[in-house]
């Protein structure tokens, strides 16, 4: 075995949906990337579409980041075959039982976007390996650097980070098309990739939980990402314009995004779950900690779905995570192998204790 390329990936999907049909359906996105590529995810669960609580996966955002593709592929097809042979899962010394496979596809509703990114992803497995961003030519020379968007800064939170962010701030994000990294785009959702998620999640209401699969540094990181979280202040918080050019300096008093305790608990709770499902497989040790301990953000997925429902109350509230897998981008296909096992437990054990975190958001609360 190896990595999946762009078409295997997708095949994937495709193959799935027609072997399990009782318990999958491909969905169609409804955008195609820049380079004309078709893309699907795939909807898992027993009960009928839509009547159960919602946990979407997305991967393959960052086109260097080959596993997270295969981290969720795998995902589908454990579950898939688990709950239909009823043999639960090993994952080294993690063990699932197979009552509980059967509780989880039927008491939850499971949507995986495994490849957000095809042509970026295509890019780094054919031409060059470290490329990250996707492949628009737009806003450029288009040519070299000047290509292509980071799609993971391109979600509406704070995508003015100039004005959002305190100078001092070092957030990471780029406003140079040229940017070899980070480059944001004109506006949110400039891209059809972003725009694909943000479709997925309005066309699944009932979405409850959100994780990005990214590489690397061993983390399962919650929200906030562009500042240190609060739970005591509501006024302190992203629509807040009295406190931009406040935003993004670690230790200090003038601002903290504001989470409703609740969600904080919650979020940090299923964050040490998602931990424990890691260690027990071969005893790695990923860190629970906030977006913002890594570094500071903005316009990225996680930050983007859970602060849906500050913008709009009437959108499901959605606690959100990214997890960085491994030590580095594309590791050997063993230790990948190693690495699929080790998050995709951790995954189980999230979605198994998911449920128990549904309760009233609130964020309404929030003052702008």
């Amino acid at each position: 075995m190896s990595y999946l390329n762009t078409t295997e990936v997708d095949s994937a999907l495709v193959n799935l949906s027609r072997a399990y049909p009782g318990l999958s359906e491909l969905i169609d996105l409804p955008e195609r990337s820049i380079e004309g590529v078709d893309c699907h995810a795939l909807r898992l669960g027993a009960a009928p579409a839509g009547t159960r609580d919602c946990v979407m996966l997305i991967g393959g955002v960052h086109a260097r980041e080959w596993g997270s593709c295969e981290i969720l592929v795998y995902f589908a097809a454990d579950l898939l075959r688990a709950y239909t042979t009823d043999s639960g899962l090993v994952y080294g010394g993690k063990k699932y039982t197979a009552a509980e496979v059967k509780a989880l596809l039927g008491n939850v509703e499971i949507v995986l976007f495994p490849l957000v990114n095809p042509d970026g992803r295509n890019y780094s497995q054919t031409a060059e390996p470290m490329w990250r961003k996707n492949r628009n030519p737009a806003y450029g020379s288009g040519q070299g650097d000047c290509v292509g968007v980071d799609i993971n800064r391109n979600y509406d939170f704070l995508f003015d980070a100039a004005t959002a962010f305190s100078p001092t701030s070092g957030v990471r994000v780029s406003t140079d098309p040229c940017d070899p990294q980070l480059y944001h785009g004109p506006a949110p959702f400039s891209e059809p990739e972003t725009r694909n998620v943000r479709w997925l999640l309005d066309a699944h209401p009932r979405t409850r939980w959100f994780i990005d699969v990214h590489s690397y540094s061993e983390d399962m990181l919650y929200v906030w990402g562009d500042d240190q979280d609060q739970s005591t202040d509501p006024s302190m918080n992203f629509l807040n314009h009295a406190f931009d050019g406040l935003r993004g300096d670690a230790g200090d008093t003038g601002y903290r995004e504001f989470i409703p305790k609740i969600d904080f608990d919650h979020e940090t709770a299923l964050a040490r779950d998602f931990q424990d499902g890691v260690q027990g497989v071969r005893g790695r040790t990923y860190t629970a900690k906030s977006a913002f301990d890594l570094y500071p953000t903005s316009g990225t997925s996680d930050d983007y779905a859970f602060g849906r429902h500050f913008v709009d109350p009437s959108k499901e509230r959605v606690l959100a995570y990214t997890i960085e897998w491994g030590t580095e981008f594309q590791p050997s296909w063993n230790e990948m192998e190693n690495i699929i096992k080790d998050v995709n437990a951790g995954l189980l054990q999230f979605c198994i204790n998911a449920p128990a975190t549904v309760a009233t958001s609130a964020a309404s609360t929030v003052v702008a």
